[in-house]
């Protein structure tokens, strides 16, 4: 799979953090990064943090958990989300997933599916991807990583 330039991007990948203030931004990656420590991955030593921002302005951080059996391993924005949930939040301002390489990773397919479960009507909910240290990320919305998605509206 070729390597994503993130010194010359293209849409719908962006590196801005347009709706959300200066402070808003930095707390996010922040808790993003520090919530790697919270990762029990003792198999696959592969650390993921995540943050969400919710509209009153108060975050959520999550970490993935791994499992002897593979298939019982939670991402961490499945683990986040499952958080915010349990605490009664059921819509997210932004989201942040955080890897140690040194460049940027994205959500996998089925945590895509369980923020789209959770996102904004017009799925602008925007997702920041950042790299170890926080000085590289890109951001992108929900509709941009999974157009033509399947949600809660086509049960109704």
């Amino acid at each position: 799979m070729p390597q994503l330039d993130l010194n010359n991007l293209q849409p719908p990948f962006s590196q801005d953090h347009e709706g959300l203030t200066d402070v808003e931004f930095e707390k996010l990656k922040t808790k993003a990064l520090e919530a790697r420590n919270l990762s029990y991955s003792p198999y696959s030593n592969f650390k993921v943090g995540c943050s969400i921002l919710l509209p009153d302005n108060t975050f959520i951080k999550g970490a993935n958990v791994e499992n002897a059996s593979y298939g019982a391993c939670i991402c961490a924005e499945r683990t986040t989300i499952t958080h915010a949930v349990m605490l009664g939040h059921r819509s997210f301002k932004a989201l942040a997933v955080s890897t140690e390489l040194e460049s940027i990773a994205s959500p996998c397919g089925i945590c895509r599916q369980v923020i789209r479960e959770f996102a904004d009507e017009k799925l602008t909910l925007p997702i920041f991807m950042f790299n170890k240290d926080g000085s590289k990320f890109v951001k992108m919305t929900l509709d941009d990583l999974l157009p033509l998605s399947f949600g809660p509206e086509q049960l109704q």
